[in-house]
C-alpha cells in the first residue's frame, strides 16, 4: 500500500486539488472583483459535479464492500470518502471566507449585497412587489410534521428549512380544526428555492449604490406572508441541499427507442441514492436531527456543514451591474492569419491546413464551414459528431439547413454527454425530425471524438474537406475554453475520419489507421509506442524529450511509461490542468518530470503531444485525456499535424505556455498548489498567447 501510494496520486484528492487551484483565483487580488466572484461560482459547480460522480462512485465501491484499492490509488473506499469530506469541508469553510472578504470590497466599490435585516423602507415595496408578482407563484412550501414518508428533494435544489414555534394559545383565523396544534409543538416546512427565478435580484439603485439582495433572504423577508395563517411565536429558515448519485442506469428494454432508455435514466436521477446534505452549520440542532433522522442520512452520506448560502454555483452568474471594471477586459477574438470569412473556406482549405485555436481566434470558421457545405451545390454529405452544444446552437440550425437543401447530413449525437442528456435528446428530436440521419451511441463506449467531414464533388470526383477538434462545437464554451481546430483537405486523413463514422455503424469491424490515433483501440499502444522511441533515442545518444498538455492524467499504465521514460533519461514537460496522479520530481523514478497547471481566465482545454522524435518533432492534438476512460471506454481521435508551419505554432504556443510564471502552480507530491516563482520576465501565457497571435496577423 506504501508503495502505491507513493508511486500515484489518488485521483479524488488530486481533482481536489484542482478544485483549490479554482477557488485560489477567488483570492488572487489581481483577478476583477466580480470575475472572483465567478470562480466562487465555478468552485461550487465543479464540487457538486465532484460529488454527482466521483464521490458518488467511492461510495459505490465502499457500499458494496470492496476495497477499491488498485482502482482507487491504494486508498482504502472507506477511508477516501473520510479523507474527502474532511478536505470538502476546510474548502467550504475557506471559500466562505473568501465570499465575505469579497463582499466587503465590493462595498468599497459601492456594491452592497444586502439580506433581509437590511432592507429599508425605500427598498421593501420593490422587494414585496417582486415577491407577489414572481417569486410567491413559483413557490412550493411542504409540511413535514404529519407526512408518513418525507418529499423526496431535489437534486442539487437548495431548500429552506422552516423552523416554526407555536404559541400556546394558537387561534388560526378559523382554520382551527385543520392547523392548531398541541401547545408548544413546533412544526417543520421546506420552501424550495425556485429555479427560474434569478438568484440575485438587483433592487433599484440610490445615487452611485446598487444593492443586491439575494433570493432566499427576499423569501425569508416576505416569509411571515407564507405562514400568516399560522398563530407562531417564532419562524426560522436554514438552507439545506441534497446531491444525489449521477450514474444512469440504462434499462434493457428492447421495446424502446436509445432515446427513451437515456430520458428514462436522466429522471431517474431524481430518485437516486443522496451522497452528500450540505446544510447551514447555524440551524437549530433539534431541526438538523429531524431532518436527518426523516431523510435517513446514512454514515456513508457526506453531511457538510455550510455557510448560510448553498448553490453557491449560481455566483457564476453573478450579475454585471455595468461594472465592466470589475470584470475582465472582453479581448476581441483573432481572425486566423490567410483565412477569410468573406471569402469561400473551402477553397482556401483546399490550398493548406489551417489551425483556429479558440478563444483567442473566432469560432465563426466553424460555423462558416458548415454553413458554406449546406449551401454549397457540389456538397453531396455532412458527416459531423455532437457531445455538447449550445442552447442555441448555430452548428444544429447550419446542419438542418443543410438537410433542406438536400445534403446528406449525417450526425453522430452523445446521448449520455454527462449533464447535457437532457439538451442532446431534445436536440436529437428536432434534427431526427428534420430528416438528419442519427447515430446514437456504441455499447460500452461513449463517443467523446470531436471530427467533422464533408463530401464534395469536384472534376467528377468526391474529394472531401473537415475539421478535427480537442473540444465541442459549442459557439458559448468556445468563448471560455481554450481549444484546437484542425481545418484540412488532407485526403488520407480525412479517408481515415470516414473510417470512423463507419465504425459507428460496424462496430464489430475493427479498422486499422495510418494517421488518426483511435481510442479504444489504438491509443494507449500508440503513444507508448511512441514514448519507446523517445527512450530508444536517449539510449542512442539522441535528443529525447516530450511535452505533453492535457484536462487530466490518471491512467496508471501511461503513468508507469512515462516514469520509466524518465529513468532512461528523457526529459518531459508537461502542463496538466486538472486531476494528476504522476508524482513528478522523486528520484529514481521521476526526476526527469515536471508538470504545471495552469488556472486563469480561460479554462485551458486542449490536448496537446509533442514528441522530439530524435530532431523531427511528431505533433499531436486530441480529443483524449490520458485517462482510462479516454483510451479504453471513449471513441476518441488524435490527429497528426504535418503542416509544418501549423506545427512549429502548437510548439511555441505550448512553449509559452510552459514559461508562465503568473498562473502556472507547481504539480508536486506536497499537493500544495505553490505558484511558480522564478526571476525570468513575467510570462501570463493565456494572455502572451493572445499577443502572439496578434503579432502572426502583422
Amino acid at each position: 500500500m506504501e508503495e502505491t501510494r507513493n508511486q500515484y496520486i489518488n485521483r479524488e484528492l488530486s481533482w481536489l486539488q484542482f478544485n483549490a487551484r479554482v477557488l485560489q483565483e477567488a483570492t488572487d487580488e489581481t483577478v476583477p472583483l466580480i470575475a472572483r466572484l465567478r470562480f466562487l461560482g465555478i468552485f461550487s459547480n465543479n464540487l457538486d459535479e465532484f460529488f454527482k460522480v466521483r464521490y458518488a462512485t467511492v461510495k459505490r465501491i465502499a457500499l458494496a464492500g470492496r476495497k477499491g484499492k488498485s482502482a482507487l490509488g491504494g486508498e482504502v473506499a472507506k477511508d477516501l470518502l473520510e479523507d474527502i469530506t474532511k478536505i470538502v469541508i476546510r474548502q467550504q469553510a475557506e471559500s466562505q471566507s473568501i465570499l465575505r472578504y469579497i463582499e466587503k470590497e465590493l462595498e468599497k466599490e459601492n456594491i452592497f449585497i444586502i439580506d433581509e435585516t437590511e432592507v429599508s423602507e425605500s427598498q421593501r415595496k420593490f422587494i414585496v412587489d417582486y415577491f407577489v408578482q414572481k417569486v410567491s407563484p413559483a413557490l412550493v412550501t411542504i409540511f413535514l410534521n404529519d407526512l408518513a414518508e418525507f418529499p423526496l428533494l431535489k437534486d442539487s435544489a437548495a431548500y429552506l428549512a422552516v423552523k416554526m414555534v407555536m404559541k400556546k394559545k394558537n387561534k388560526a383565523r378559523g382554520l382551527k380544526k385543520m392547523f392548531t396544534p398541541d401547545p408548544d409543538e413546533v412544526r417543520y416546512a421546506l420552501i424550495e428555492i425556485p429555479k427560474g427565478i434569478d438568484r440575485f435580484v438587483v433592487l433599484p439603485k440610490e445615487g452611485d449604490k446598487s444593492y443586491i439582495i439575494i433570493l432566499d433572504d427576499l423569501i425569508r423577508y416576505c416569509m411571515h406572508t407564507i405562514f400568516n395563517i399560522f398563530d407562531y411565536e417564532s419562524l426560522s429558515a436554514h438552507m439545506i441541499k441534497i446531491t444525489r448519485d449521477a450514474e444512469l442506469d440504462i434499462d434493457n428494454d428492447l421495446s424502446k427507442s436509445f432515446i427513451e432508455k437515456i430520458s428514462s435514466s436522466v429522471k431517474g436521477r431524481e430518485i437516486s441514492e443522496p451522497v452528500r446534505f450540505v446544510y447551514d452549520d447555524n440551524i437549530d440542532k433539534d431541526t438538523l436531527s429531524f431532518l436527518k433522522e426523516k431523510m435517513r442520512v446514512k454514515n456513508t452520506d457526506s453531511v457538510i456543514p455550510g455557510g448560510r448560502y448553498h448553490n453557491r454555483r449560481d455566483y457564476m452568474g453573478f450579475p454585471s451591474l455595468g461594472r465592466e471594471d470589475l470584470l475582465y477586459k472582453t479581448i476581441p477574438p483573432l481572425p486566423v492569419k490567410g483565412l477569410s470569412l468573406q471569402g469561400s473556406v473551402l477553397e482556401k482549405i483546399a490550398e493548406k491546413d489551417y489551425l483556429l485555436f479558440a478563444p483567442y481566434h473566432t469560432f465563426s470558421y466553424v460555423i462558416r464551414f458548415l454553413r458554406e457545405a449546406a449551401l454549397d451545390p457540389a456538397v453531396r454529405s455532412i458527416k459531423i459528431t455532437v457531445y455538447r452544444l449550445a442552447k442555441v446552437s448555430q452548428v444544429a440550425s447550419s446542419l438542418i439547413n443543410a438537410v433542406k437543401n438536400g445534403k446528406q447530413v449525417t450526425v453522430q449525437i452523445e446521448l449520455q454527454a454527462r449533464f447535457d442528456e437532457e439538451a442532446n435528446i431534445e436536440y436529437a428530436e428536432q434534427l431526427q425530425s428534420e430528416g438528419v440521419k442519427l447515430i446514437f451511441g456504441i455499447a460500452g463506449l461513449k463517443v467523446h471524438s470531436k471530427i467533422c467531414i464533408i463530401e464534395r464533388e469536384e472534376h467528377e470526383k468526391i474529394k472531401r474537406y473537415g475539421f478535427i477538434s480537442t473540444g465541442n462545437f459549442n459557439e458559448s464554451t468556445a468563448k471560455l475554453y481554450t481549444d484546437y481546430t484542425l481545418f484540412t483537405s488532407s485526403q488520407p486523413i480525412l479517408k481515415e475520419v470516414n473510417m470512423v463514422f463507419d465504425f459507428f455503424e460496424t462496430t464489430y469491424k475493427i479498422r486499422k489507421y495510418k494517421h488518426l490515433v483511435v481510442s479504444p483501440h489504438y491509443t494507449g499502444k500508440t503513444f507508448s509506442r511512441l514514448i519507446d522511441g523517445e527512450i530508444a533515442n536517449v539510449k542512442a545518444g539522441k535528443e529525447a524529450y516530450m511535452k505533453l498538455k492535457m484536462n487530466s492524467l490518471t491512467n496508471y499504465k501511461m503513468i508507469d511509461k512515462l516514469y520509466e521514460a524518465s529513468r532512461a533519461g528523457v526529459k518531459i514537460q508537461m502542463i496538466v490542468r486538472g486531476a494528476c496522479c504522476l508524482v513528478p520530481g522523486v528520484q529514481g523514478m521521476s526526476e526527469n518530470i515536471e508538470i504545471i497547471s495552469i488556472v486563469d481566465k480561460f479554462l485551458e482545454h486542449p490536448r496537446l503531444f509533442i514528441f522530439g522524435n530524435g530532431g523531427n518533432p511528431k505533433v499531436y492534438i486530441s480529443s483524449a485525456d490520458w485517462m482510462t476512460r479516454n483510451i479504453d471506454y471513449r471513441v476518441e481521435v488524435s490527429c497528426p499535424i504535418y503542416d509544418e508551419e501549423i506545427k512549429r505554432e502548437l510548439i511555441e504556443t505550448f512553449e509559452i505556455g510552459w514559461r508562465d510564471n503568473v498562473k502556472a502552480r507547481v504539480i508536486s507530491g506536497k499537493q500544495d498548489n505553490a505558484y511558480r516563482k522564478n526571476d525570468l520576465p513575467r510570462v501570463r501565457s493565456q494572455f502572451a498567447i493572445y499577443d502572439y497571435y496578434v503579432q502572426k496577423l502583422k
